[in-house]
Order: C-alpha cells, then structure tokens, then sequence
C-alpha cells in the first residue's frame, strides 16, 4: 500500500514563517510538521511514500531525502504551477495507481486507526473513505453529510442524494482512495477534490464512506494553531500513540 502526503502549499496564514520555511517544515514540539504524517503511515506499515512539491519544494527534498532516515521510501512529485489537491493527486497517478492508497495533508496531526480505516474501506467496498470528524466548528472547513451507515451523501452544501436525515462532519483530510477516483479527474490541471471530484463521484453513485473520528486531530494553519499544538504535544496533555518513545 502507497500513501501521498499533500505538501506543494504556500502556508498563506502562516506567514512570514512560511516565505521561507515551507509549511511542511515549521516546527511543531521540536519537529517538522510534516514528521507526525510519516509517522503515522510508518506505524500501520505504510512505506512507499509520495510528497508534492511547489513552494520552496527543494527544501523539503533536502531535508526528508529519500525517507530512509525514517525507515520509508519517499518520492517526490513537483508542480509547477501548483495543482491544488485534486491535481495534484491526478499528477502522481503513476506512482499510486494499482492499488489502494492513502493521502494525507502536511499540515495535520491526526491520530487515527488506519488499518482500521482501510478495513473499514473494504468492508464498504467505498471509491473513497474519508476520515470525519464532529465538530460544532465544521461550518468553518466544510460541511459533509452522511447517513446512519456513514455512507457520504452531500458535500459542501450541494443538493443531497438520498431524502432522509442526515449527521454534518468535517474532512480531516485523511482519506483512503480507490484507484476508480482517478476516472473522475479531468487531465493534470489545478482542482479541488471536495469541489470537483467527490461531488461528480457521489452524483454518479460511486460510494463514498465516512470513517467517524473523535480521537486527536489538530489542524496547523496560522501562529496560534502552531503554539497550541506545540503546547499540548511539549505538555503531554496530547500524546501520540504512533510517536517513538
């Protein structure tokens, strides 16, 4: 199994840090933010690993290498212009084709079952299953909908599929792919996977499934959000379970 981490962004909210540092590299509790990702994948087995570039890309190739320091083996896929997360996944067709993969974004610490995700990816035999969370905060990253089996039936406040009610969510961004999503992306171009191909995906009636998350999921996209996740993690009021020790 290959996993692609998104990590071509400018960091708009986090400057000035970030016109120089990409936001893959501003330092959370004394590491790379786009560390705890690694991590993550390495402690569900996941090994093959590719990260987008854009923005001050050569410093992230410089700094994580060929992944072996972290017992991986990472490949790099630049954009020039930046591809936003659709392209960008479109972009790296031929290094995640085949299989089964999971994305993640730079930007987020989460820590959640992926070998429960992916089981529960192939139980539902889901194109996508995108790890939700509940959140009072949703309206502020987006609101998904799904039904009592998790199944995804609006996105983002387009008409819903099915006539019945209906819990709200947010994307964390962590999300495990079937290689289908890649019939439902135009030709390398910028686009949005939550704008463009999840809703092309649910009207066509590709099964999209949510996985509920209520466990640690922490977001580092200003100066605020970077201290307090430095905070909790430094504090030890958050702990991650695939962190060495």
């Amino acid at each position: 199994m290959r996993a692609m981490i998104l990590a071509a962004g400018f960091g708009t909210r986090l400057r000035p840090l970030t016109n120089t540092t990409p936001k893959a590299l501003v330092p959370v509790a004394g590491r790379p933010l786009i560390e705890y990702g690694l991590l993550l994948l390495k402690a569900h087995g996941i090994k093959k690993v590719v990260i987008n570039l854009h923005h001050l890309g050569e410093q992230i190739r410089t700094t994580l290498g060929d992944g072996s320091a972290y017992g991986l083996r990472i490949t790099y896929s630049p954009e020039d212009p930046i591809l936003e997360s659709g392209g960008g996944i479109k972009n790296a067709q031929s290094f995640l084709e085949g299989d089964t993969f999971v994305v993640l974004n730079c930007d987020t610490i989460i820590d959640v079952d992926l070998t429960a995700v992916l089981a529960a990816h192939r139980k539902t035999k889901a194109a996508a299953t995108l790890v939700l969370r509940p959140d009072p905060d949703a309206a502020r990253y987006g609101i998904l909908e799904a039904d009592t089996t998790n199944r995804i039936r609006r996105f983002l406040g387009q008409p819903p599929t099915v006539n019945e009610p209906l819990s709200q969510y947010m994307f964390t961004g962590c999300q495990i792919l079937d290689p289908r999503v890649f019939a439902f992306m135009p030709e390398v171009k910028p686009f949005s996977t939550t704008r463009a191909t999840y809703p092309a995906m649910l009207h066509a009636g590709e099964p999209l499934y949510g996985f509920i998350h209520t466990g640690t999921w922490m977001t580092v996209d200003d100066a605020e959000a970077m201290a307090r996740a430095t905070q909790a993690i430094e504090s030890g009021r958050v702990r991650l379970s695939y962190m060495p020790d």
